[in-house]
């Protein structure tokens, strides 16, 4: 069945408010085997908001709103769809009570617009709100349904996996399955050369999604159960395995660091970070995954020279010989953050994340990245070319990352410099 998301409100075509219900709707209509063949965002105007729905109706079987159930003159979306679908509106004596009692329980006056928020269907389905008080509701008209949920999230989800998911799981014999394979190092177009037979099929499908420093693989399986589509998801997983390797770093949402600091947790390791150009961001990223307390060792923020100096051994003539930005640095980041640690990975990032500050020999995006075990440094030097500060500073720390993963499930580091630590 095809199905459509509309957004409401002008706070969306503004861009003050980001439109996270049409990804969550999006997700959840797909897990329920419903195929999403449009989204839109409309604005609180009557005129566009009618001729939208009149439009949707033709060509979805199922619409999905968001917004404009409020109580406020602009909020019309329950109108205009009751008049899209030939249902009256009638008022709810009920629903006025519990949107009375919500406002007591909140402690705050009832304006007497929130009476409009009891405008119910007549043919249709009332929706609860649970956490909110404008309710729901669903709309059919010739075998099609309209569904109005609230805009606030806190609202909207509960709704619907309260209210509408039951409803439109009795509408579907079928069942759509979703597996993420997370890659880093190959980029899209070299990998979509590796797996290209994969991609050509109809079910399941496998498609390719570049994000900043790596791409995600989202394999999607149509079965008449959950069962037999988690089981097509598996077998072409697996054969994505068979040509990637250990490229791929992980399934689902989770991230480099994720995944790095359960690699550590589960071997009892620890990590500490020496980050010039990154300026932290490494750490954060590490700490910002439940139980990294258990792994983190420490963060040394070694932006200036003198601090690479006195706090990570950084010798002056190294610094004055190859400068802040080199591969000398990066080994001795390294090894001073592990001497200063005792951690089991100690990790050393310096670079030019720019817009400025780059000459032709060291050119704004160049980073070296190094990972030491205290008896060895592996270094690695790239070049972030073209591209933004954040970016640069992103790819430097996902790099070094997969280092750190590779040297936790002995994996080869075939594109790092390797140095033995050196009795200094």
């Amino acid at each position: 069945m095809k199905a459509e998301i509309i957004a409401v409100g002008t706070e969306l075509l503004l861009g003050d408010i980001l439109n996270t219900n049409a990804q969550y709707l999006s997700r959840k209509l797909a897990d329920l085997g419903f195929t999403v063949h449009f989204q839109s965002v409309v604005g609180d105007n009557p005129q566009r908001l009618q001729q939208l729905a009149q439009q949707a109706k033709h060509r979805s079987d199922i619409v999905i709103y968001s917004g404009g159930l409020g109580p406020t003159a602009d909020d019309l979306t329950k109108e205009t769809v009751a008049a899209a679908y030939g249902d009256p509106m009638q008022f709810d004596a009920a629903q006025f009570e519990k949107i009375e009692q919500y406002f007591k329980a909140c402690n705050k006056p009832m304006s007497e617009n929130n009476r409009k928020q009891a405008m119910v269907p007549a043919n249709g389905k009332t929706l609860e709100n649970r956490n909110g008080t404008a309710p729901g509701a669903l709309f059919e008209q010739d075998g099609k349904i309209a569904i109005l949920l609230p805009g606030p999230p806190k609202e909207l989800v509960p709704m619907f996996e309260q209210e509408v998911q039951p409803i439109l799981q009795q509408m579907q014999n079928s069942v759509l399955v979703s597996r993420v394979l997370r890659v880093y190092g190959i980029g899209e177009s070299v990998l979509e050369g590796m797996v290209s037979h994969l991609l050509e099929r109809e079910n399941p499908t496998a498609a390719l999604y570049a994000k900043t420093s790596e791409v995600v693989i989202r394999i999607t399986a149509k079965a008449e159960n959950k069962q037999r589509a988690d089981q097509m998801c598996d077998e072409t997983a697996q054969e994505f395995y068979q040509i990637l390797g250990s490229s791929v770093y992980a399934e689902g949402e989770q991230p480099m660091e994720q995944t790095v600091v359960n690699l550590l947790a589960e071997q009892g390791k620890t990590v500490a970070t020496a980050e010039s150009c990154t300026g932290g961001l490494l750490s954060q990223r590490i700490t910002s995954v439940a139980g990294s307390s258990k792994v983190f060792e420490c963060g040394v923020c070694s932006y200036a020279n003198r601090i690479k100096q006195s706090i990570l051994g950084v010798p002056e003539d190294v610094l004055n010989l190859y400068g802040a930005v080199s591969s000398e640095t990066a080994y001795y980041m390294a090894k001073g953050c592990q001497a200063i640690s005792q951690a089991d990975f100690a990790v050393g990032i310096t670079g030019i994340a720019g817009p400025d500050g780059g000459s032709e020999e060291k050119p704004v995006g160049l980073v070296y990245v190094s990972v030491t075990d205290g008896t060895t440094v592996w270094i690695h030097r790239m070049v972030v070319a073209h591209r933004s500060r954040e970016i640069v500073r992103f790819s430097a720390t996902q790099k070094v990352l997969d280092m750190v993963r590779r040297l936790l499930l002995h994996l080869p580091l075939a594109d790092c410099e390797c140095r033995p630590i050196a009795d200094e």
